[in-house]
């Protein structure tokens, strides 16, 4: 049946079928939605950035409440690590493109959206051409130069941008370039030292707060779509998962100053984003080069070691939450984050009296291992050390992942 829209001195007609009717009854009823907000929603266009924790659920509510065109941009595949909080993949599509698995997923909850799958990573070259063809973009990324990338196109492209995040227990969500309301830029006009950054793969995460700001993320856009007040515009809230607690910061409205947003800005075309944040526009854990080649090991070599007995002491630096889910055999745990307690250092001193004079660090994926040796030799070294010894230290090159690639395919990755 036809539905006439009237919208005061216009009017025009939107077609709602009778089982369109019935599908967005619940809403329709809604006086703030209602015909002419569900006409709103069949015409927006959405692009959700990052189909992982927070895009799925987003993807999810905005397909079921009937916005038409939702695009769907991520380069990765699905992972068996994925499947505890990415709620659209599931075991039969483990290794399918995640746009691909998320949009099949979404087309079976509602046969009648459009599914654009952008399978690529987004990059200053694409971002703004695809962002100008969409009414509002959903920030689902998992990293920082994906923020200030997606943030800038936003900005250049007119568009609001809905943005969330969450990292262990924890989940914020805020509305950016929306109404006067700050861009991201004008939070954090620098990006944070690469260092100093924890991903889910390295710091966990809980599935379902990533479904709180997910679906939190989809009532924003659904909000301003139908024409109604986002809740988050120039307010960011924070949940704590642990305790339950919700807080919502009033936020300033955009800076004078901003670089991007401002009346007068410096920022006037795509940067390189990556060099801009000194990171790389990913969340798998960025391999470092610490130390020098004859300060490794292979873990082919290192088993080796095991196969013709060799003497030697094994430490593996992993927190001890992560020890306890594996670990190679006669491995002893000191976490790194607890060498300023010395005991590592003592242990060490003590097995090298007893003839140890081999010490092999080990961690996840082999960054971690390398800080370790680089501290520990410092410290053995250091002539007000309890004894000035020259031991050999060596670092296990990609850890625990390595082994399990490479020697044992039957221990467990995490």
């Amino acid at each position: 049946m036809a539905v006439e829209m009237n919208t005061g001195s216009m009017s025009r007609k939107c077609e709602f079928s009778n089982e369109e009717i019935s599908r967005y009854s619940r809403q329709l009823i809604l006086p703030e939605i209602g015909v002419e907000g569900q006409a709103k929603l069949k015409n927006g266009k959405v692009l959700i950035v990052g189909m992982g924790g927070l895009g799925c659920p987003c993807a999810m509510y905005l397909a079921a409440a009937g916005v038409t065109t939702l695009g769907l941009l991520d380069y990765d595949s699905v992972e068996v690590n994925n499947l505890h909080r990415q709620i659209l993949h599931t075991e039969n599509t483990i290794g399918f493109s995640k746009t691909k698995s998320a949009s099949e997923h979404l087309k079976r909850i509602n046969s009648r959206i459009n599914c654009i799958e952008h399978h690529q990573r987004l990059d200053s070259d694409t971002a703004l051409a695809i962002i100008k063809t969409y009414d509002i973009v959903v920030d689902a990324s998992d990293n920082v130069p994906t923020r200030y990338l997606v943030n800038d196109a936003c900005v250049l492209a007119g568009k609001p941008l809905v943005s969330g995040s969450a990292l262990r227990f924890e989940g914020q969500l805020t509305v950016y370039n929306y109404k006067d309301g700050p861009c991201y830029r004008c939070l954090y006009p620098k990006p944070p030292p690469p260092e100093t950054i924890t991903n889910c793969s390295d710091g966990g995460v809980i599935g379902a707060v990533t479904g709180l700001i997910g679906s939190l993320q989809a009532l924003e856009v659904i909000k301003i779509l139908a024409g109604l007040q986002a809740s988050y515009c120039r307010r960011l809230l924070m949940f704590d998962g642990m305790t339950g607690d919700i807080r919502t910061i009033k936020l300033r409205a955009k800076k004078d100053n901003c670089p991007i947003c401002s009346v007068n800005p410096t920022i006037t075309k795509l940067v390189d984003y990556e060099i801009f944040c000194g990171s790389c526009a990913t969340d798998k854990t960025s391999s470092l080069h610490l130390l020098k080649s004859s300060e490794r090991i292979s873990v082919k070599d290192y088993k080796n070691v095991i196969d013709e007995g060799r003497q030697h002491i094994l430490i593996d630096v992993r927190p001890s939450n992560e020890f306890k889910i594996c670990s190679l055999k006669n491995a002893i745990n000191f976490p790194i984050n607890e060498f300023e307690s010395g005991h590592i250092f003592d242990y060490v001193e003590n097995m090298t009296k007893n003839g140890d004079s081999e010490v092999f660090v080990v961690c996840k994926q082999g960054n971690d291992s390398q800080k370790a040796v680089s501290i520990l030799k410092k410290k053995l070294r250091d002539p007000s050390a309890k004894n000035d010894i020259l031991l050999s230290i060596t670092d296990i090159v990609g850890g625990l992942a390595a082994w399990s690639a490479q020697i044992d395919k039957s221990f467990p990755t995490y």
